[in-house]
């Protein structure tokens, strides 16, 4: 067969530096059930350490597992009494279901003469936290030591470890020649093996294979159904998955919830709302899956509300994967009081703040404003990815600490993390929100030129963002034409931003057409153009751009802005009207109208571009979403209460300064995040002093 682990293009670490990230000991509140006796002290040393691993290495902690081992070490049975291998295979089953795969590996090591059973343990163990690598080494080994005399020999429940590990590394010709093997050994008939047969083709992309496999069973489990259907979904054929689902006898929660993930991907919630409403039972992943669902698809306040719904089902606990779909939902939309919630639920139910969690907390109160505590979460996580370090730069960067998310970057460096394009994106946005147009440009160059990081067209466009604010226009257009890929809307509209803030007329004209040449639907450039003819007086012009604009039935994205009060959060949009307390609303707001106007202000009725008289101007800016959500949050908090706000467009300069003025009549800090950054607005100023 040749060498398996040869075969796949080994990326990885070495093993124990794999290994030893995984967690050593279960959680210390962790009891073992009274009917063993597992108490090993000075009372208890007369208890069989044979018997006690032989009967209760599943109530076992890790602690007591190593004290069993060191005294069966000490005083080892036998060789009559009981063979090695049996006490060998629990102690690596036993210590890889408590997240131990090195010490399962060390067990492994110390055999003279494992059998297959001590092989098929330690390859199921590596396997199963995807190991990929290290299973098909471990393969690898027994096929050589099979060659020799009295070695053991594989058998079929090798091979599902085997497959599993060839799918997982997508690795296609090792695949093909592990099925070779099943074939010489005459192990096809085997169930587990087809099933495993039929999930690694479909990884590999390969369906005809896949099916054909299937439609040689001559017998199948539910196993079989289930690998089918999560295949064709997996390869992006719903319609083929949902044929055989309603084939199907017996369909199991798998089935489901592989069809419900299926039309998730399509983007088409409805159908897999539909199938999850008629399931006919429902556990913790059948849930996690819908909530995941919403999440995905932007659908975040039916995201929240299923995972509502979810907590009032009795007997079901949320667990990790829940906890961070419904998280990053708390992150798009402010919902911080849930967030804090779950956190909360965290320590409570003393759950590992893992990899995954840890990240989706951190990056869910980073974006709900809540930096220290982000910083916190992050401080006390065991282990910290790049994906960590990229969530601590960026929340630095949307809050404006341009200097300590630089820190943060050479703090990631000398820990041996290596940066993503996601990191750089951090890195160069620090910069943008804070004028650090030289730094940025240092750090584009060190992306491709010390990390040899292709760039993408998100960092085009954040450096073409970083000039244009500057007022380096001509710079940035001499960037733009130098791009290595073409440059899209995103980047152009970058340039517009800053013809917009310096008023340059000719080139916002020429850099409007560029866009619509590359979607004349893109609502933003006529907006732009609108608001550019505005500001400069040419009122007709900007009519006209309207006109053009509803001649062409380009419809504007409107603004929405979200606030979180009491657990629920609430969404409004300009002029909005249909929250049940909109008379006490728009009476907050004729009030501030009234006291802000006595502080100096004046609204910016240039940016209101309809034809109408200078009052009616007056009162559109006056129902800009974030407004209305501000006075809502004021009548529905107490006084000192900060307010959060989330609005899906940029901050417009009217409602800016608004909301310095606010803050400093009602004495309140009020939060903004806009699609870009945060404004922190407290005593009539604002954090990003007025650059954004």
């Amino acid at each position: 067969m040749g060498t398996v682990a040869a075969l796949t293009e080994e990326t990885e670490s070495s093993y124990s530096k794999s290994a030893s990230s995984l967690p050593s000991l279960v959680p210390a509140h962790r009891k073992p059930a009274s009917s063993c006796s597992l108490a090993l002290g000075p009372r208890r040393r007369h208890r069989d350490p044979v018997a006690l691993l032989l009967q209760c290495a599943a109530q076992l902690t890790m602690k007591q597992l190593l004290q069993l081992q060191a005294a069966l070490l000490t005083n080892p049975p036998p060789a009559s009494a009981v063979d090695p291998n049996v006490l060998a295979v629990k102690l690596i089953g036993a210590s890889a279901d408590r997240g131990n795969v090195r010490h399962a590996a060390l067990v492994f090591s110390r055999l003279p003469s494992p059998n297959v059973f001590a092989w098929n343990a330690v390859l199921k163990v590596h396997a199963q936290h995807n190991l990929w690598v290290h299973t098909l080494r471990y393969f690898e080994q027994l096929l050589l030591e099979s060659g020799a005399a009295g070695g053991a020999a594989p058998d079929e429940y090798t091979f599902t470890s085997v497959l599993k590990a060839c799918a997982g590394l997508v690795a296609a010709d090792g695949g093909e020649k592990a099925h070779s093997l099943v074939l010489k050994l005459g192990f096809q008939s085997n169930l587990f093996i087809q099933n495993s047969l039929v999930d690694m083709y479909f990884k590999f992309g390969r369906p005809w294979i896949a099916r054909r496999l299937f439609e040689e069973m001559s017998v199948r489990d539910v196993v079989s159904w289930n690998t089918l259907v999560t295949g064709y979904c997996l390869c992006g054929d719903v319609h083929g998955a949902r044929q055989v689902f309603d084939r199907m006898g017996e369909k199991s929660l798998i089935s489901w919830s592989a069809m419900i993930a299926g039309y998730a991907r399509l983007g088409d919630v409805r159908a897999a709302r539909e199938l999850f409403d008629a399931m006919p039972e429902r556990n913790v992943a059948s849930w996690n899956v819908m909530i995941s669902a919403y999440a995905q698809n932007e659908k975040f306040m039916e995201s929240i509300q299923l995972f509502r719904q979810m907590q009032q089902v009795g007997g079901l606990l949320p667990n990790d994967v829940t906890l961070v779909s419904v998280l990053s939902a708390c992150a798009h939309l402010g919902a911080l009081d849930l967030g804090r919630w779950i956190d909360m639920f965290i320590k409570r139910k003393k759950m590992e703040l893992n990899l995954f969690l840890g990240n989706a907390l951190a990056d869910m109160y980073a974006k709900c404003g809540c930096i220290a505590e982000a910083r916190a979460v992050f401080d006390e996580m065991a282990e910290r990815d790049v994906v960590s370090w990229t969530v601590l730069i960026s929340g630095l960067a949307m809050h404006g600490h341009a200097d300590e998310a630089l820190d943060g970057f050479y703090n990631m460096l000398e820990h041996g993390i290596k940066p993503n394009d996601v990191t750089f994106m951090g890195i160069l946005s620090a910069c943008t929100h804070s004028g650090l147009v030289d730094p940025g440009m240092k750090y584009f160059r060190m992306m491709t030129e010390e990390f040899k990081i292709v760039p993408k067209v998100e960092h085009y466009g954040c450096v073409v963002d970083l000039l244009s604010r500057a007022g380096r226009l001509d710079e940035a257009e001499d960037f733009i034409n130098s791009m290595r890929v073409a440059p899209n809307v995103i980047v152009w509209g970058g340039l517009l931003g800053g013809c917009q803030i310096y008023k340059d007329i000719i080139r916002g004209e020429r850099v409007v057409q560029r866009i619509l040449e590359l979607d004349p639907e893109h609502s933003g450039s006529y907006v732009y153009l609108a608001n550019l003819y505005a500001l400069t007086g040419r009122l007709e012009d900007s009519a006209h751009c309207r006109l053009r604009m509803r001649h062409n039935k380009v419809v504007k994205t409107p603004g929405c802005s979200w606030i979180e009060v009491d657990n629920m959060v609430h969404e409004f949009f300009m002029g909005d009207r249909t929250h049940p307390q909109s008379d006490k609303i728009y009476s907050m707001i004729r009030w501030l109208s009234y006291r802000m106007k006595l502080a100096g202000y004046n609204p910016n009725v240039s940016l209101v571009t309809h034809c109408v008289d200078e009052e009616e101007k007056e009162d559109a800016l006056s129902t800009h979403s974030e407004k209305l959500a501000v006075a809502f949050g004021l009548i529905s908090t107490g006084e000192g209460t900060t307010i959060r706000v989330v609005k899906n467009l940029r901050v417009c300069n009217d409602c800016h300064d608004a909301m310095k003025l606010i803050s400093q009549i009602v004495e309140r800090e009020i939060i903004l995040r806009d699609r870009s950054r945060f404004h922190h607005f407290k005593d009539g100023l604002c954090s990003c002093k007025d650059y954004w």
